[in-house]
């Protein structure tokens, strides 16, 4: 029996205010617990919200890179429920007129998840358990949300995982949030179900997912275990459920609620609000969104693999523009990057600092004098460890005698060379063991000083072999 996955994604993303969305309490990460809290987001007797307005203009930008329709009013609710982190008792969300309807979510293969809806609301505060004891933290308790609820236009983990990996990068360019999901700033809950001849099944949600390799894994078990208890004719429960990282399994949590279970209400502290033109203007324009930087990448003759690489982080685009207006070829720019930089610097955080901090003009150099022939890549791979290992700039690991570069016959004397205090090696090429020329490369090296051009020392390496 052939069942298929529908499944749609609800994301919570904390957005980059300096304070939360209903008091002045700051909304800084890391500070020590339940210092960063006030009667408002701790919910005592007596205290009134009062509404962030950069929260509204964030969410704003939110919906516009998304494609949404701002809406014209909103208003605010009470969400009722009870849970430790909530001290209030209930969450002040929207529930029937939120900021932002419509929009979608274009994966790479053409395809569009629909967004239903954009949202506002406050954060609840954070359960840490330790030692068998639970404890709260209220710091988180208040921070501005944006929640995005798409359509189930969801069809498998794949497209899970590429839906929450594009809309992480939409929100990071457009300066909604920095969407840090290991520090619970992006989190996400799967709704899922499993269709069989046009018949929906019962749903289930997968709570507070933080990495796109989980929620796709996440998915997969739980379609998994759908599709036992249904081939094994019992009935999928309506719950709430948990991801266990250990087992691979989905574990029940509670039976899932219904709208009707939170009893919302109009949030009777804060007035509907009328959202003109004008503020919608006061939000900002967008910067250039990942998907247009792609294809420009792309127009520039970077490879698509290459672009797909470099686009993933937001302070690159200024950074690998500088470097194409200071004259450097951008596909050899791209492959020194993708190539170099990221293998010397595996972190996304470095990444990103690497882009800021690296002078374009001072990169640009460096590919220029591999595109002229001065240099080989080989060195200049061993200058960019320096200067990002050591600090400094381009010209200070770079000598005259290394700018003076290997011209063709030194290239081919070199060749020979290596040939010749190798035969073992040699041998090898010549019977069919193709790997064999590997080992001339570091003779070349070390005799040219990191000067020869690797890839142009292949091609005359395999001419010399023929004979």
């Amino acid at each position: 029996m052939n069942y298929r996955i529908v499944s749609g994604i609800e994301t919570h993303i904390e957005l980059s205010t300096k304070s939360k969305i209903f008091c002045g309490c700051s909304t800084r990460f890391g500070a020590p617990p339940n210092t960063q809290c006030c009667p408002v987001c701790t919910g005592q007797p007596g205290a009134l919200p009062s509404l962030n307005m950069r929260a509204v203009q964030l969410g704003i930008r939110a919906g516009l890179a998304l494609h949404c329709r701002i809406s014209p009013r909103m208003r605010f609710d009470r969400k009722n429920y009870f849970y430790s982190d909530l001290p209030k008792g209930y969450q002040i969300t929207q529930y029937d007129l939120p900021l932002c309807t419509g929009g979608y979510v274009q994966l790479e293969s053409g395809r569009r998840i629909r967004i239903e809806r954009v949202h506002l609301e406050e954060d609840a505060g954070k359960l840490i358990h330790q030692n068998g004891s639970t404890y709260i933290d209220y710091n988180r308790s208040g921070v501005p949300l944006i929640e995005v609820v798409s359509m189930p236009d969801i069809s498998s983990p794949q497209e899970a995982r590429e839906y929450v990996e594009q809309l992480q990068l939409i929100m990071r360019y457009a300066g909604v949030s920095d969407c840090r999901m290991q520090e619970g700033s992006m989190r996400c809950d799967i709704n899922i179900s499993l269709v069989k001849d046009g018949e929906a099944g019962t749903r289930t949600e997968i709570k507070n997912m933080n990495s796109p390799a989980y929620i796709a894994r996440a998915m997969q078990a739980e379609a998994e275990r759908q599709r036992k208890i249904l081939l094994g004719g019992g009935r999928v429960e309506r719950a709430t459920l948990r991801y266990d990282e250990a087992s691979g399994r989905t574990v029940p949590m509670r039976l899932k609620e219904g709208a009707e279970d939170y009893r919302y209400f109009p949030e009777p502290d804060l007035p509907e609000i009328t959202i003109s033109r004008q503020f919608t203007e006061s939000a900002g324009a967008l910067p250039e969104m990942p998907h247009e930087r792609f294809e420009r990448h792309i127009s520039l003759g970077v490879s698509a693999n290459n672009a797909r690489i470099l686009c993933r982080y937001v302070a690159e685009g200024a950074f690998f523009y500088g470097c194409v207006e200071h004259g450097a070829d951008a596909a050899k720019c791209s492959n020194l990057i993708a190539g170099t930089v990221f293998a010397l610097i595996t972190d996304d955080d470095g990444r990103e600092e690497f882009f800021k901090n690296f002078p374009p003009e001072d990169f640009a150099r460096l590919v220029r004098a591999v595109t002229d022939g001065k240099i080989g890549t080989t060195l200049a791979q061993g200058v960019l460890e320096k200067v990002i290992t050591r600090g400094g700039a381009v010209g200070d690991y770079l000598t005259a005698q290394d700018m003076r570069g290997i011209d063709d016959e030194e290239l081919r004397e070199l060749c020979r060379a290596a040939v010749a205090a190798d035969p073992v090696a040699a041998a090898d090429y010549r019977a069919g063991k193709l790997k064999a020329i590997g080992a001339f490369f570091g003779y070349i090296k070390r005799a040219s000083e990191g000067r020869a051009d690797i890839p142009a020392a292949e091609a005359i390496l395999k001419e010399l072999l023929k004979n």
